[in-house]
Parts: structure tokens; sequence; C-alpha cells
């Protein structure tokens, strides 16, 4: 019996190892996966970019035999550190000042990047892209293209191939696209905002299969198109880690980037009272920042006096990141309180989940974060308002951790595997 060919399902991506952060993780976990279901991945890569955080140890999970094209890029990230450095990179890892502490570098910077490089910074690629990848797909009989973004400029590559080669054709959106929270802060102007709005409308009513990380964000798009959209959220994966003991203080853990405007000033102002109120808390108390952290955060910390019980560990390894997560006593996860961000669910949620350590959640009413955690079970969310009950649930957490009972109990989290996930986007392609 002669064995049946894969179908070739050529992925076009920014973010890959060495690349660090979030961004990386879906596509390579999907990668990973894939071929158990019938399914060879063609990954296509930029071959020099100008990452933003680098994790070393996540290129020993890519399979030596996976195919990977290169192009080169033109980064204008690079161009805009010869001006400033400090404002370039922040900039690009997603960290923007609130307007009051922005110098005007920044504002300058900001404009250009918003006004100028529409739809993102690496509209640069997609030209070449094409031009490199149209003859690619002729010669090579592959049955599906896959965009993934941000950066969106990845769906125009699509767009254009599709268009010329009439390929199946897959969008994924990690995140949204025009209303991502932080196109307010680009100073767009509204000839910029309706460009945005125009490329977006064009990509969602080209491809074939729209791919969402959030129902909302579904919701969102089904007003713009009528194509088919699924929901495939991010995941866990099963991570080979040595047993690891729990930390001896009461250590709250915040993994990945603070924005600025991730700062919910009522956890800080709970946490600043528990320290004064009890003696107890103020001794075995420990706050971890595992990421970058914006300088606006930890002025706010600053200004209530939590400074002395702040670990600012940095960015570290994915690896690493597991680590915290299982040792922690609590994890912390933080959206910014605004409509947009309903539909962010952040990769690590997943991983937390996993982690049997309660999480503790603040972000917008009504958002999917939120759904997530009470259908698993896994922790308490909260909106930024909720200074009692708060103050409540970090004081139950407490009390379980000197009786050292302190721990979740999840429920129905199978679903959310990477390998299962993979399973559902193998049917789509």
């Amino acid at each position: 019996m002669t064995k049946m060919a894969k179908i070739k399902a050529l992925i076009i991506t920014y973010y890959w190892p060495p690349a660090g952060g979030p961004g990386v993780q879906r596509w390579l976990k999907f990668v990973k996966y894939l071929p158990e279901f019938g399914i060879e991945p063609i990954v296509y890569i930029p071959e020099n970019p100008n990452y933003p955080l680098v994790d070393e140890s996540l290129v020993s999970q890519v399979s030596d035999k996976l195919t990977i094209l290169k192009q080169p890029i033109k980064e204008p990230y690079k161009i805009a550190g010869l001006f400033s450095k400090k404002s370039s990179k922040t900039i690009s890892k997603g960290i923007i000042s609130d307007k009051s502490s922005q110098s005007f570098i920044e504002k300058v910077m900001l404009y250009i990047r918003g006004n100028y490089f529409i739809p993102d910074a690496r509209k640069s690629w997609v030209k070449p892209s094409v031009s490199y990848l149209s003859k690619y797909i002729s010669e090579n009989n592959i049955d599906t293209i896959i965009t993934t973004g941000p950066p969106h400029s990845l769906h125009l590559i699509g767009l254009q191939i599709k268009e010329k080669l009439g390929v199946k054709w897959i969008a994924d959106f990690r995140d949204p696209w025009t209303t991502i929270g932080y196109h307010k802060q680009l100073k767009l102007t509204k000839n910029s905002q309706q460009k945005h709005k125009s490329l977006e409308q064009q990509v969602l009513n080209a491809v074939d299969q729209i791919l969402v990380t959030s129902s909302v964000t579904k919701k969102e798009f089904e007003a713009i198109t009528t194509k088919p959209i699924e929901v495939i959220t991010n995941g866990y994966d099963y991570e080979a880690v040595n047993k690891i003991e729990l930390d001896s203080k009461f250590t709250i853990s915040h993994i990945g980037s603070l924005l600025s405007k991730r700062n919910p000033k009522v956890l800080w102002k709970v946490l600043s009272d528990l320290v004064l109120e009890y003696d107890d808390f103020a001794k075995d108390f420990q706050l971890n920042f595992v990421g970058a952290v914006s300088e606006n955060v930890l002025e706010s910390i600053k200004k209530i006096n939590l400074s002395d019980y702040i670990n600012n560990v940095g960015y570290i390894s994915h690896n690493e990141s597991i680590v915290y997560q299982k040792k922690s006593q609590v994890l912390l996860l933080i959206e910014i309180d605004s409509e947009e961000a309903k539909c962010i669910i952040p990769g690590k949620l997943f991983e937390y989940m996993v982690s049997s350590r309660p999480i503790i959640a603040l972000g917008p009413k009504g958002s999917d974060v939120e759904k997530i955690i009470k259908e698993t079970n896994t922790g308490n969310y909260f909106n930024y308002d909720d200074y009692e009950s708060l103050k409540k649930t970090i004081l139950i957490h407490y009390k379980a951790f000197q009786d050292k009972t302190l721990q979740s109990h999840a429920i129905g989290l199978q679903k959310y595997s990477r390998k299962k996930l993979t399973e559902s986007l193998s049917k789509l392609i």
C-alpha cells in the first residue's frame, strides 16, 4: 500500500527562534506537531531580523528535518537606533511611555512609525517575499500558505500571492489589527487610520480562512467579512522540568512584559496596605517581575513605598520562566483596562494554568481571559476597581501559604494542549 503524500503548508512568519517572547511560541509549537497530522510544514522567515528579545534556548526545539526558507529584510528599527537606542528598543518591544513622560525623540519616532510604516515597520519585506515565494510555491507544489501577524504586513504577502497564484491562504491573527491597544499611541492621522482599515478589509475579504485567538476578535471580524473564522487559542505544551521546590517566601510573580498601560494601581495599593497592616505578610511577601517592565509601572510602585519588596528579574529564557511559574506561590496576569483588551489572551495564561499555582488576573470586565479562568477553575479575575475582593483573595492565599496548602485545582485543561490545538488546525489546512 502506497503511503499518502503529506499536504505541504508554507508558514510565513516574522518571529522564529532565536526570537524570544510570546510571538514565537504559537507557530513553533504548531510546526512541532503538524507532521503527526499528515502535514509537512515549511517555514519562511527573515534572514537578518532585528528581534527585540532573543532566547537561544528555543533553537533546540526546531527539528533539523524542517525546511526553513530565508530572505533578507530591511529593518528600520536598526536605523532608528542610531538616533535613540533606548527609544527604538522599547518601541520595538511594544513598551510605549505615557504621553506625559515621552521625550521629543520618542514622540517623533512614534509619529514616523505610525504614519510612514503602514501597516508596520516590516512592510519593506512584502515585495521581495512575494517575488521569492511565488517562484518557490509554483516549483514545489505548495498546497496552502499561512501568514501570521503581527506584524500584519505579512498578511500583505499572503494577499499578493493569493491574487497572483490563487493558492489556498489562511491568515492567522495572534492579535487584532486596527483595534489593538497601542494603535491609539501611534499618533495616527485620519488618513493613516483609514489606510489601516482599508488594508485590514482587503485581507479579511480575500483570504480563504481566518484564524483568531479569541472569541472577541472573531466577533469583531465578523462585522467586516463573511469569510470563515475559527478560534484556535494559544495553549500549553508539556515541559520536561525536574521537580521544583516552591519559594519559601510568599511570592507573587508576573511573567512577561509590563507595559505602561498595564499598571493596576489598585493592586499596588492592596499590597502596600497589607504590608502596613500585617507584620507577617511584610516579612514573607515578595513581588517578582520576570520580563521587561515599564518605568511608569516602577514609578507607581515607588510612590506607594513597595519598591523594597520588588525582585526585578528582567528578561530570561522561556525555560527559566517555566521554573518561575512552577516555584512561585501565586501567578499574576495583568491586562490593560480597556475595551480593546477584552480579546487579548496572553500565551502565558495557558502555561500558568498547568503550573498548579493559583492565578490572580486583572483586566477589563467581560474579557476572554475572565471566561477561561472561571471555566478552568485556575484562579480569580478582578477589575481595576475591585479593592476589597482583591485584598480578601490575597489574604486567603496568604493564609493557605502559611498552612502549606496553597495550590490551584484546575479542570478541563486538555483542550488547550498544543497537540490538541494543532489537530484542530490540521483539519482547516
